[in-house]
């Protein structure tokens, strides 16, 4: 079966991203925001790529507020890697594949 996107909100934050035991890609974005909805198919293609080795969440900023303000999202979309809950990495708007690549190689 294929993996998918972990949902997220504010009470699952801590736990899925910050405590992971492996680096997580987190994807902030809302419903109405088109970009998003492409960055979205990106992520989802890439998702079995990194079985094992990257967690990939999705954060809908209404949806998670605290956490959207947290890392001071102020655009939509807006992709964060964090390894051991610490911010490693961002990129903001629908970045192409190898931008994302790029970025998760920064905590393999």
């Amino acid at each position: 079966m294929a993996e998918k996107l972990v949902n997220v909100n504010d009470a699952q934050f801590v736990t899925e991203v910050e405590k992971s035991d492996i680096p997580v890609l987190v994807d902030f974005g809302a419903t109405w925001c088109a970009p998003c909805k492409g960055l979205g198919i990106t992520l989802d293609g890439m998702v079995d790529s990194y079985k094992g080795k990257v967690k990939f969440c999705y954060v809908d900023i209404q949806q998670a507020p605290a956490a959207a303000n947290k890392f001071g999202i102020r655009s939509v979309p807006t992709v964060i890697v964090f390894k051991n809950g610490i911010p490693m990495g961002s990129l903001i708007g629908a970045a192409p594949r190898p931008k994302l690549d790029a970025l998760i190689a920064q905590v393999l």
